[in-house]
């Protein structure tokens, strides 16, 4: 894949959560997008670091946060790795990580890096 096709497929990734999250899907529109053998090297607290703690983690996040979705700030992409930074939104409607809901809208910046089919993940806030 070109650069600019992985691009394109890491924001047809985010879109698709943003979708699913709109339409209460569970994270089965995920293995479109993560390889079987994938290994988050940063994953969310209590979640292991394969495609099923990412499933995990998105029906925890979305427990909390029904209205959550992603603005794409940034994307660069070199070889078939890209780099992404984002910003995450919702209204904490739900227990996140122990913190009782609070009812206000949170506003998370977040760079990403993955490399094709996210095999690999990695997070900073």
């Amino acid at each position: 894949m070109s650069e600019e096709e992985n691009k394109a497929l890491m924001r047809r990734y985010y879109e698709q959560i943003d979708k699913a999250t709109k339409d209460k899907r569970g994270p089965s529109f995920l293995d479109d997008f993560v390889a079987p053998n994938f290994v988050n090297h940063n994953p969310s607290p209590g979640f292991t670091p394969d495609l099923e703690g990412l499933k995990q983690a998105y029906d925890h996040f979305l427990a909390a946060s029904p209205d959550g979705y992603h603005v794409v700030e940034d994307m660069i992409a070199e070889g078939d790795k890209v780099v992404t930074r984002l910003s995450a939104h919702g209204t904490q409607t739900g227990e996140l990580f122990g913190i009782p809901p609070c009812r206000l809208a949170r506003w998370v910046p977040r760079r990403r890096r993955h490399d094709r089919r996210r095999r690999q993940g990695s997070d900073s806030p």
